[in-house]
């Protein structure tokens, strides 16, 4: 048996099974009504509660947290990513500085446009 002809059989076994009197039939019907109103009227709990916590924090102006919220956190953590650039290259012009001053070479030789060009050949060599 394939499946189309094991839904049939289903479908056939279920419609029969469905057959009840007028007064159960309108008594299950007006139950349904009443659970579908019900269903309706009732707000999801979980969605009712987030939404009363977020309007009970309020906002700025209309603005809500959820608004707020994540654009305040970026701007925190943009600040936080310059203050961290910031101090590599502070770091990294530091250790500049120190290795030019503990060099053997003064200061001038670095500057020198020849020498810069004998460092390149010397590099490619």
């Amino acid at each position: 048996m394939n499946e189309p002809q094991f839904a049939l059989r289903i479908r056939q076994h279920l419609n029969q099974g469905a057959r009840v009197d007028a007064r159960v039939a309108a008594q299950l019907r007006a139950a349904r009504e009443q659970a579908l109103a019900r269903h309706r009227s009732e707000p999801e709990a979980g969605l009712a509660l987030a939404s009363n916590a977020l309007g009970r924090l309020g906002g700025v102006r209309g603005l809500s947290l959820r608004v707020l919220l994540p654009l305040v956190i970026l701007g925190v953590a943009f600040a936080t990513a310059v203050a961290w650039q910031q101090t590599q290259r502070v770091a990294e012009v530091e250790e500049l500085d120190a290795q030019l001053l503990s060099s053997d070479l003064p200061i001038d030789a670095y500057l020198d446009q020849g020498f810069a060009a004998w460092l390149k050949r010397r590099a490619s060599q």
